[in-house]
């Protein structure tokens, strides 16, 4: 059996009783970056052996771990922080144990664009997540399709491109296309910067920015 296993945004404290529980059971946690499961771990004084699972190895591994898993084993997928399978490695792995009629069971828990898109002041009942933007290929077409969603959107970026995205998005969008950007969440520093997409270009322009980024965008008007 495969777990998904939800991991904390930042603060250690925001996992589940039953993730816990589920991670002191298995035979084998998969971890996206070994090192930074392992303070979480160690917080919580579990002991497993590990084994890692990001996207440079996917590809590779996803069917060997399906066969350990179909030959006996029990594990549970967690990712650096957040839900599995959301802008993070899961899928390959998930569609290759449905396709050995393993059993696969997400557990619900911490994913960082929702509480990004709750605490923007967006419209939260009908919305679109798009993840990371194209990084070359496709963006500008990526872009001008967003422009007409008329759903609210949600982004994810680094903090070294999000002064960039922000300007793209001016161009695309316009510049009074209302916004927030959610930085560092659950964190000591945690950060939402609320306005127009012009009012917070210049709010972050003017800042070194750090942290992971959820950026939500207004859908376009009728």
């Amino acid at each position: 059996m495969l777990y998904l296993v939800p991991t904390p945004l930042g603060n250690l404290k925001d996992i589940t009783l039953r993730a816990l529980e589920v991670l002191q059971s298995v035979d084998v946690i998969l971890c996206e970056d070994t090192r930074t499961s392992s303070k979480l771990l160690q917080h919580y004084n579990i002991h497993k052996p590990l084994s890692p699972y990001h996207q440079h190895n996917e590809h590779k591994v996803a069917v060997h771990i399906a066969d350990q898993l179909k030959a006996g084993k029990t594990m549970a997928l967690i990712t650096d922080a957040g839900t599995p399978g959301i802008s993070d490695p899961a899928f390959l792995l998930v569609r290759e144990c449905i396709r050995q009629e393993v059993k696969v069971e997400c557990l619900p828990g911490a994913t960082a664009f929702v509480p990004a898109l709750v605490n923007s002041g967006l419209p939260s009942t009908s919305f679109v997540f798009e993840g990371f933007l194209p990084l070359k290929k496709g963006r500008q077409t990526k872009l001008k399709q967003l422009a007409e969603e008329e759903r609210t959107i949600i982004l994810y970026e680094s903090p070294m491109r999000l002064v960039k995205t922000l300007e793209e998005l001016i161009q695309y969008f316009g510049a009074e296309r209302p916004c927030s950007v959610a930085r560092e969440l659950t964190k000591m520093f945690e950060e939402n910067k609320r306005g127009t997409l012009q009012e917070v270009c210049n709010y972050f322009a003017s800042k070194s920015v750090k942290g992971e980024i959820v950026l939500v965008i207004g859908g376009k008007e009728d």
